[in-house]
């Protein structure tokens, strides 16, 4: 009888499973005091990219995905979170700002400036310190899902604390041409 091989199937360790999360956000989370955060991210087998993505995976509705968006103000990098079923209004965000120009930051410009790649950047704990402006319509919710740093895991928060804990500015930023 001939043998077959078994096939090979990813899975997590027990220490992936227990940190879900980037170590750099786990990391931020512990210098917040945000401990029992941790116990709370969501790990999925499949990537949650997108706003939509992550809003079947957890099953909510799309508008209380957290996503963290990397835009550049006349050069310099700006985080925005903005709710997961709305665009961002670059007019109001370059007006906000008081800048000249605001365009959507490359992959190279999003990694180096928080640390993570595209589809995993959380609301804080980033490589450097940048400006973050929050869009109210995160308020709507008493809870709001944001990435924990990978396309695969993503944590709970009200949008209050998450807005405190990232050092953002409430704004009106919202594309409401949709």
């Amino acid at each position: 009888m001939p043998r077959t091989r078994a096939a090979s199937v990813p899975c997590m360790n027990a220490a992936e499973e227990q940190n879900a999360a980037h170590p750099r956000f786990a990391e931020a989370l512990r210098e917040l005091g945000l401990d029992d955060l941790p116990s709370q991210i969501r790990r999925f087998p499949d990537a949650t990219r997108t706003a939509a993505e992550a809003a079947a995976a957890i099953g909510c509705e799309l508008s209380q995905i957290c996503k963290s968006l990397i835009f550049a103000a006349d050069g310099v990098p700006v985080l925005v979170l903005m709710d997961g079923a709305s665009r961002v209004d670059l007019e109001l965000v370059r007006t906000e700002l008081g800048a000249e120009k605001v365009t959507r930051a490359r992959a190279n410009l999003v990694r180096e400036t928080t640390g993570y790649a595209i589809g995993g950047v959380p609301p804080f704990g980033h490589r450097t310190k940048t400006r973050v402006l929050a869009d109210r319509s995160l308020l709507d919710h008493d809870i709001v899902w944001a990435a924990a740093g990978t396309p695969y895991a993503v944590f709970p928060m009200d949008p209050k604390t998450l807005i405190t804990h990232a050092g953002a500015t409430l704004v009106d930023v919202r594309d409401r041409t949709e």
